[in-house]
């Protein structure tokens, strides 16, 4: 199986690289094109902030070469965000997989925290991303920006209010949450993803 990381200045890859050595997997941390086009899976994952991830990906034609991806494709976090048509972090225009828009949390009281940081729950879920995995599991989050719920949600979560923790349109899935901080229920979801 050949998996591989999208290598740019948004960072969460050691994590997501010692996840896939639980189960048993490598892959290859790159920019190249050509390895990104070869390659059987391919992770997409990002901790940051949207406007100078994606002016990363443009100076090096990445933007495009992700779009036009047939193999299956897996955003993480700020990765999701990434996929989808806009986000209010810095006005950023982004890849437009997804129809969804990225908003920013509006704390609605007091004991509400912005970000998120912490376990929450995923719920309504659907695809075979989620194959053996039980309602109401909990993720591990870290955000502050969420994706409204739209045509692509595959599984929604409630925080101030409910927003898309997972997207899914053709070979493109998205999930807020990092699976590879999740303990058993991420290992399920990555080991689903290499499944695909």
């Amino acid at each position: 199986m050949n998996i591989v990381i999208i290598q740019y200045n948004a960072g969460n890859i050691q994590s997501v690289l010692y996840a896939l050595e639980r189960l048993g997997e490598t892959a290859t941390v790159t920019d190249n094109v050509e390895a990104i086009r070869a390659a059987d899976k391919v992770i997409f994952p990002g901790v940051g902030e949207a406007s100078t991830a994606m002016a990363y990906l443009q100076e090096r034609g990445l933007d495009k070469v992700i779009k036009d991806l047939k193999q299956p494709v897996l955003g993480i976090c700020l990765g999701m965000q990434l996929m989808c048509a806009y986000s209010e972090e810095n006005d950023t225009t982004c890849l437009g997989i997804f129809e969804e828009q990225v908003k920013l949390f509006k704390p609605n009281e007091a004991t509400i925290k912005v970000p998120q940081i912490g376990w929450n729950t995923i719920t309504q879920l659907k695809t075979d991303l989620f194959k053996g995995v039980a309602e109401n599991r909990f993720t591990y989050f870290v955000h502050g920006y969420y994706a409204a719920l739209g045509a692509h949600t595959i599984a929604t979560t409630n925080y101030i209010q409910d927003y898309s923790s997972a997207l899914h349109r053709d070979n493109f899935y998205g999930v807020q949450f990092h699976p590879e901080k999740s303990a058993k229920v991420g290992e399920q979801i990555i080991q689903n993803f290499i499944n695909l």
